[in-house]
């Protein structure tokens, strides 16, 4: 029985990863229902960014849609002065430590967009606060929006080429974060029920040390999977990050990272392969 199970896991479309307009995504939590919907996806997580607003709309739709809709929530993090991004999955939305935490780093983003917008018009980006706003569906302002603001005003003419110039260290529209450290993230979804999984791990400017002493760090606070299987992945990082969990004993997850915006070649589900169904993370689900 345990191996039909497994058999039929590894089959099913499964994408832990994605974004509404609650926080850098183009479209609302019931339209990204449904386009994970038509993308055949069985299982399908709403992961927006320190915010777990979009998840009762997006329930919902799944509900309508007969869709399995994990609750999710990305959530910005420090390790070792560098910003991470961890995924919690499976969560109780409303959690009192999560959703303090949350709170917590809310604030800091509005605070944040405002230093970014003024950096950016001292650089000469006239109306950046006003430009970046005319994007976002809610308060919720991203280096996202920011860098597609500079896009659509062709100040840029791709995501790369606005991180070559702007929004980055001591560059136009730089803001060092002020996130909460990895281990108390990790501890935040706990509390609320969930799993903690790194994000995109091979994003990380890193080395392949650095990346090793990464994930030996964040298994040792607590961290429950790491994102084996993402949008970009090649089969030889795939190959390469399910040996690296293996060895830090961190379950297997998948995510395309979907936020919608028209310059950004990912859909939702469309993964490759996905390695050791025996180890992913949603057989406890």
């Amino acid at each position: 029985m345990f191996e039909i199970i497994v058999n039929i896991m590894a089959l099913m479309t499964i994408d832990l990863h994605n974004h509404s307009y609650y926080s850098d995504g183009v479209l609302s939590p019931s339209e990204v229902v449904r386009l994970a919907k038509e993308s055949n996806c069985e299982v399908f997580a709403l992961t927006d960014h320190d915010t777990t607003n979009g998840l009762d709309e997006a329930q919902q739709e799944a509900n309508n849609q007969q869709i399995k809709l994990i609750h999710g929530v990305e959530i910005s993090t420090m390790w070792s002065n560098m910003t991470l991004h961890i995924v919690g999955l499976n969560i109780d939305k409303d959690n009192p430590t999560l959703q303090a935490g949350l709170t917590q780093h809310q604030d800091f983003r509005k605070t944040r967009a405002e230093r970014m917008a003024r950096s950016l018009g001292g650089a000469g980006v006239v109306g950046a606060m006003e430009k970046t706003r005319a994007l976002a569906k809610t308060d919720m302002l991203t280096r996202t929006h920011f860098a597609q603001m500079l896009i659509q005003e062709g100040i840029c003419k791709d995501m790369k080429s606005v991180f070559r110039r702007f929004l980055t260290g001591k560059k136009p529209g730089g803001v060092s974060g002020k996130w909460a450290q990895f281990d108390e993230v990790i501890e935040w979804i706990h509390a609320a029920g969930g799993v903690a999984v790194l994000a995109h791990p091979l994003r990380y400017r890193m080395t392949q040390t650095k990346v090793q002493r990464m994930l030996s760090h964040l298994s040792n606070a607590g961290l429950d999977g790491v994102e084996v299987v993402t949008a970009h992945s090649t089969e030889v990082e795939i190959a390469l990050m399910s040996k690296w969990a293996d060895e830090y004993e961190l379950l297997y997850s998948c995510g395309s990272d979907y936020h919608g915006w028209d310059n950004q070649r990912v859909k939702i589900g469309q993964l490759k392969d996905f390695p050791n169904p025996d180890r992913a993370l949603w057989r406890k689900w």
